[in-house]
């Protein structure tokens, strides 16, 4: 399949990288040391979401922001080994320009920085949680994303791995496309589908890009 756009916005975890061992490890380290259960733990969805979210769902308001320093500082900690480059990520990023692509992440800035620099990314946009007041599947994060980029939502591709991400390009007018690298297709409501970024190439055609998926 082809699409023509004049951007492209990914997620991070999920989409370019996969940290879901960090995440769990310092997850649950967290929980313990906050006393949350196992049970009201694995009632909660970790992936995707911003951690002030999840923590708000777990402690009472007046512990939120101690407890969302602490699990940041683990995760930035754990980053060294932590983070794993998804096929077909390099490549991709390697054949676009610059200024026409972001990461859009519900991760806070020091954190998605880290693991980024650990991945050997460095993307000229980066849209994270300090940057929003609503975070995915709100539109706000994919539209400020296309805004600073400067392109038209309408012409903006997202690739999202996970249902809320997904729900928020598409509440936001842009064309998506899902990889199946986190849930299974039968969760994934997207344009087209993928197994990872493997399958996906770009050709700069003029002002345009021609997105190709093998899918």
């Amino acid at each position: 399949m082809k699409i023509d756009a004049d951007a492209l916005l990914f997620d991070m975890d999920g989409t370019l990288i996969s940290s879901m061992e960090s995440v769990i490890r310092c997850w649950t380290r967290w929980a313990g040391e906050y006393g949350v259960s196992a049970e009201e733990f694995a009632r909660v969805e970790l992936h995707g979401r911003p951690a002030v979210e999840i923590i708000s769902e777990l402690l009472p308001a007046a512990r939120v922001p101690e407890a969302l320093a602490r699990i940041e500082r683990l995760e930035v900690e754990d980053v060294s080994g932590g983070v794993v480059v998804l096929p077909g990520t390099l490549a991709l990023l390697d054949a676009l320009p610059a200024d026409r692509w972001a990461v859009v992440t519900s991760a806070t800035r020091r954190l998605a920085e880290a693991r980024l620099a650990e991945a050997g990314i460095r993307p000229g946009l980066l849209i994270a949680a300090d940057d929003i007041t609503r975070g995915k599947p709100d539109p706000e994060p994919f539209l400020l994303g296309a805004e600073k980029l400067g392109f038209a939502p309408a012409r903006c591709v997202v690739f999202e791995d996970a249902p809320a991400g997904l729900q928020s390009g598409r509440a936001g007018g842009m064309r998506t496309v899902a990889l199946t690298t986190t849930h299974a297709l039968a969760e994934l409501s997207a344009d087209v589908v993928v197994k990872d970024l493997s399958e996906v190439s770009v050709q700069v055609t003029g002002d345009a890009l021609e997105i190709t998926t093998t899918a």
